[in-house]
């Protein structure tokens, strides 16, 4: 295990160099010896930067915050996401995305979290249409990953609601690929709470031509991410089991629900159906 190769080799650092799932396994290491982190991002997950750490037991996926889980140092280079291909680009930043966008009804919400998520998610909107055309864009790259740290960042300071909550649930207990479920799940959560806050989602909803939902949902399309949990192998039957788990356990969130709307609300994100908010 990594735990036993870092004490064979008596390590006095931990590198991670790759995506979210890298880096989390350097913080997991990290979180139990104390050592020094050293994280390369090549993804927009934007984990670099939270003090967060979440891990799967017994078919659930929990999350810690602690000091010791943050890294010490991270080196940003878009010319190392250049060869990451443009599926797990667009992936990656709508998953970067869906951080800033819980963050602006945060209970734990401030100005400074609020610009630095709008501008994340403002960088992020402009990067991705252009990668999916020219790949190699230093410019665009570093845009995204830019938008990256600000989304990241502000994870990492304000609370989380029920998209990331949800996203939990189908990557802890259903094996769902993390950036794609974030991917499929966003427009979805962010319509359903912006019939409670429509004010705090409408910097989202300006981005968009007036309306959060389906406004996520139209650019997720626009940029070829996937749209529907069915596509990502989740099982019509297991919905029910989904939204139970999901509700059993529940984060704070803007709007009040109940296992039934949940589980309406994964019906339409299982389909693809285009939000109405």
């Amino acid at each position: 295990t990594a735990m036993a190769k870092a004490t064979e080799v008596n390590a006095d650092c931990v590198v991670a160099l790759g995506g979210g799932s890298t880096t989390g396994l350097g913080k997991a290491i990290a979180w139990r010896t104390d050592l020094p982190q050293i994280v390369i991002p090549t993804t927009y997950a934007g984990s670099e930067v939270t003090p967060i750490l979440g891990q799967t037991e017994n078919g659930e996926k929990t999350t810690m915050r602690d000091a010791r889980i943050l890294p010490e140092v991270v080196i940003y280079d878009p010319e190392l996401t250049v060869g990451l291909p443009i599926a797990m680009s667009v992936a990656s930043g709508l998953n970067a995305m869906a951080h800033a966008a819980e963050a602006l009804y945060a209970q734990d919400r401030h100005p400074i979290s609020t610009l630095m998520a709008k501008e994340g998610l403002r960088a992020m909107t402009a990067a991705l249409p252009v990668l999916t055309k020219e790949p190699g864009n230093i410019d665009a790259r570093g845009d995204a990953l830019y938008g990256a740290w600000l989304c990241g960042t502000v994870l990492g300071a304000v609370g989380m609601a029920l998209h990331h909550k949800i996203c939990h649930t189908l990557g802890g207990s259903f094996d769902m690929p993390h950036a794609e479920t974030h991917a499929v799940m966003l427009p979805h959560t962010i319509g359903f709470n912006a019939v409670a806050v429509p004010d705090l989602l409408k910097p989202v909803a300006d981005l968009f031509d007036g309306s959060a939902g389906s406004g996520l949902h139209d650019f997720a399309k626009a940029v070829g991410a996937p749209l529907t949990l069915k596509e990502l192998g989740l099982k019509q039957a297991d919905l029910d089991r989904a939204a139970e788990i999901a509700t059993r356990n529940p984060y704070w969130n803007p709007r009040p629900f109940d296992r039934a709307a949940i589980r309406a609300l994964l019906q339409d994100a299982w389909e693809g159906r285009r939000p109405q908010n």
